[in-house]
């Protein structure tokens, strides 16, 4: 498959420059000639919303299979956990933890600087007619519930009717999300019990399946330098220079909580765990971590992880060759921080309250889904617009944040990189494999 364009996240990030200055043109424009205010304004309901929303629905296409696919492969990929001995459980509990409290670190920054708060009553109500849809029953729904209880959860993660929950109730709603996790770790854990032949051959089925809904993420991805300046400019011209004001701030809390959880936490962690010094660890792997932030990619990343794993920091090769691969696919804090903020911020922007409850669900679901997420641009997108569908939230909500999401990208990569290393230098010391590094 052709591998993305690396000039791609430039082109998106100029869309959104692009739209977003012409929107505020296009504003100021309107105070002189009202009449021009409006005409664009309908121009943006009756073609750029549109065009927006065949990128959107790209997308969303790929959502439920992509989900099934990702994480029914990932945990048939583990094999028998059992015989992986103290190294997988430790491996698998950091990645665990880890992804725990990036998320939660994500959530408390997002409650206390809510930055969908920077948004008036008219401006939340004129993008939940112009977004919402359908969705805005969803909505009423969730803003009804007085909490979550044992029976609830029982309903969201296992419905009487799988398939019927998962495919959804109209052609205007994206399925539930929760059964179609719970079923895909099921899936998977069983498919570990096939014998070796089967199992190879489901193993194949389930990453061709994601191979071909990543190529759909490709092919909506092609449009995005195009549609990105076409949403923003819409939502600028109805709304206001409000969200791009709420947007700027919702940049900026993302890097700071990134940068404490990977220089604070880390370094606790270091601290803690290991007889490193966090000051030492960090200026030892600095080449990485420059090569993470320039590449957004983990997968681009691995050589130079491993590389410095063994080399710079000592670390056996027995270690860094099991940790660093599978940390490259599954130990992603940065991106369950991400996602987390993301669903937060957008259920803001629409007025949906989410308790304590129901953060804590989606702790859980960011950490399970960031797994699931693919290694390419973009890759998460499917999996946020399935969260906020899950929370009452219009998936559509995720055009709000598209354009700013290169410079966060490579923040979350970083993070994620410097994590599986934190990671790998733990594992190593606690199961005495520093003695035997190369």
């Amino acid at each position: 498959m052709a591998s993305p364009d690396p000039k791609l996240a430039n082109r998106i990030l100029l869309g959104l420059l692009i739209g977003a200055v012409a929107g505020v043109l296009t504003l100021g424009l309107g105070r002189i000639f009202p009449g021009a205010l409006d005409f664009m304004q309908t121009v943006s309901t009756h073609v750029f919303d549109p065009f927006g929303q065949v990128f959107l629905r790209m997308l969303f296409f790929v959502v439920i299979p992509l989900v099934f696919a990702s994480l029914a492969s990932g945990v048939l990929q583990l094999g028998k956990i059992e015989r992986l001995g103290p190294l997988s459980a430790r491996t698998f509990s950091l990645f665990f933890a880890n992804m725990a409290i990036a998320v939660a670190l994500g959530l408390v920054m997002m409650t206390l600087l809510n930055p969908g708060s920077q948004l008036g009553v008219e401006t939340k109500d004129q993008l939940m007619a112009e977004f919402g849809g359908a969705a805005q029953r969803h909505v009423a729904t969730s803003a009804a519930q007085q909490g979550i209880t044992l029976a609830s959860l029982v309903d969201m993660f296992m419905p009487r009717n799988l398939f019927g929950a998962v495919t959804g109730t109209s052609r205007a709603t994206l399925g539930e999300v929760l059964p179609l996790i719970l079923f895909a770790l099921l899936v998977g854990a069983v498919g570990t019990q096939l014998a070796a032949e089967r199992r190879q051959r489901l193993q194949e089925t389930l990453d061709t399946v994601s191979e071909l809904m990543t190529g759909i993420v490709h092919f909506a991805l092609r449009l995005a330098p195009y549609a990105v300046p076409a949403m923003i400019y819409s939502v600028v011209v109805k709304t206001g220079v409000e969200i791009i004001l709420a947007l700027g701030v919702f940049v900026l809390g993302c890097l700071a909580v990134m940068a404490l959880h990977l220089f604070g936490v880390m370094s606790v962690w270091l601290k803690l765990f290991t007889k490193r010094s966090p000051t030492q660890f960090f200026r030892d792997i600095r080449p990485v971590i420059i090569t993470a932030f320039s590449t957004s990619s983990s997968s681009a990343t691995m050589p130079a992880s491993i590389a410095c794993a063994r080399d710079t920091l000592k670390v056996s090769p027995s270690t860094s060759g099991f940790v660093i691969p599978l940390g490259a696919t599954m130990n992603m804090s940065g991106t369950a921080l991400y996602e987390g903020c993301v669903v937060l911020f957008v259920a803001q922007v629409f007025g949906v309250d989410l308790g304590m409850g129901q953060q804590f669900t989606l702790l859980i679901l960011a950490v399970l889904s960031a797994v699931a997420v693919a290694a390419i641009p973009g890759g998460s997108l499917p999996l946020i617009a399935g969260l906020l569908a899950t929370f009452g939230v219009p998936p559509e909500g995720i055009g709000i944040i598209l354009g700013a999401d290169r410079i966060l990208d490579m923040a979350r990569t970083t993070v994620n990189v410097g994590c599986d290393l934190v990671t790998t230098v733990i594992v190593d010391e606690k199961i005495g494999g520093a003695s035997g590094g190369s």
